[in-house]
């Protein structure tokens, strides 16, 4: 009996990893804001600038960890990755000036660099071909499942103040994280297989062989030099402003309308949650059809979401903005897929690591805007809206993008 190919248990350990380092580095951070301002006194801007630090980990070490990957592969990544994350997150515990919650914030950054996306996403790309969307899509929804933790972190928080909660996802991480990077290997042929657990004779016969990027690799400064590296890098760097500065205000923004702590901190956790769907979803429908139509399809419901987001007083408008905006995190996912479709696995690390850097740029600048909004206007609707109008860029640069063989 044909047991079950070992590509899949590479997906379900990545998709463990990005459960927990989603829901406490990204989605939970939202719940420590109020907290931590009310104990210190620092602004939301000040505190803002650690969400931008913990931005590094995509600006700096993205790149770094995409040639390490392709080099000594993901395991001694993840393990070294999840090591440092919790000695970040117990430093975090004890900050008591800006200079040592900076400080903490960059260590978790380095950590958090070696379990990100470019890391987890090489080690599910180097196994699969004809059902990479498939797998991608899995392991991103980790990151989006992720979102249930924020309500633990509040609760937490609420039990023991955001200190000890500090403490606490620390330990965890290193239980969870430790024991699954074991599971993580590098590249399929090492171990005696083929990607998605073809027998060398499937490979050589299936008609996706005869096109696919596995047999003309793109060299790495052949997709550098790639006008549909610029358009997705510039597309998804656009997207990532405005996902992370929801994603860190959304806890603030909506107790800055009326909105109570508890009732907040469940729209915190319904975004990732109901982001699982258009993950699955994207994943499914890039194996299918047309990938870039898929993103721009992403794309557009950024724009529309962050449009009812603006208007939260607005009776009802929670609504659309849960069903439209969450939805377009599947982008993470057709992101890589078109990565590995265009340019191959070779050099699938470094390029996507190059990207992710670039994307981090946009990540990094969305909640400092929006923290530097509220202290200055005192609302955050502008920049709400401002980056609803944004938002149409990468729609336009997915439309225009080339074919695959053009």
């Amino acid at each position: 009996m044909k047991g079950i190919f070992y590509g899949w248990w590479i997906v379900f350990a990545c998709f463990l990893l990005a459960f927990y380092r989603a829901g406490t580095v990204g989605f939970g951070f939202t719940a420590f804001f109020e907290p931590i301002a009310e104990e210190t006194g620092w602004s939301y801007t000040h505190i803002s600038i650690a969400a931008a630090l913990r931005g590094m980990e995509m600006a700096i070490f993205a790149p770094i960890m995409g040639f390490l990957v392709d080099r000594f592969g993901p395991r001694k990544l993840v393990f070294g990755g999840t090591l440092t994350m919790g000695f970040g997150f117990i430093l975090l515990s004890q900050a008591n000036s800006l200079t040592m919650f900076y400080g903490a914030f960059v260590v978790l950054a380095i950590g958090g660099g070696a379990c990100a996306e470019t890391v987890l996403m090489t080690a599910v790309a180097n196994w699969f071909r004809r059902n990479i969307g498939k797998a991608l899509a899995i392991m991103s929804c980790g990151f989006g499942a992720g979102g249930i933790l924020v309500p633990l972190i509040v609760r937490l928080i609420d039990l023991y103040q955001w200190r000890a909660t500090f403490v606490i996802l620390g330990l965890g991480m290193w239980l969870i994280g430790i024991p699954l990077s074991f599971l993580v290997r590098h590249k399929p042929e090492q171990y005696g297989y083929l990607p998605d657990g073809d027998t060398a004779a499937e490979e050589t016969s299936s008609p996706e062989s005869q096109n696919t990027q596995d047999n003309k690799e793109v060299s790495f400064k052949g997709g550098l030099k790639s006008r549909v590296f610029w358009h997705l890098s510039i597309a998804e760097a656009t997207r990532a402003m405005i996902a992370m500065a929801v994603i860190t205000h959304v806890m603030p923004y909506l107790s800055s309308v009326g909105m109570s702590r508890a009732d907040a901190a469940l729209v915190a956790t319904a975004i990732p949650l109901v982001s699982i769907i258009g993950r699955l979803g994207s994943g499914w429908l890039g194996d299918i059809f047309d990938k870039k139509y898929v993103l721009a399809g992403a794309y557009s419901l950024v724009g529309v979401g962050l449009l009812a987001f603006s208007c939260m007083q607005v009776p009802g408008l929670i609504i659309p903005f849960l069903i439209l905006y969450p939805l377009s995190f599947g982008a993470n996912v057709t992101r890589g897929s078109i990565v590995r479709e265009y340019f191959g696995r070779v050099s699938f690390g470094r390029l996507i690591g190059i990207m992710i850097g670039i994307i981090a740029a946009g990540g990094i600048t969305g909640p400092f805007l929006a923290g530097w909004t509220y202290d200055t206007l005192g609302t955050y609707q502008p920049i709400w809206l401002i980056f609803a109008g944004v938002a149409i860029i990468p729609v336009i640069l997915m439309l225009t993008l080339k074919p695959r063989n053009v």
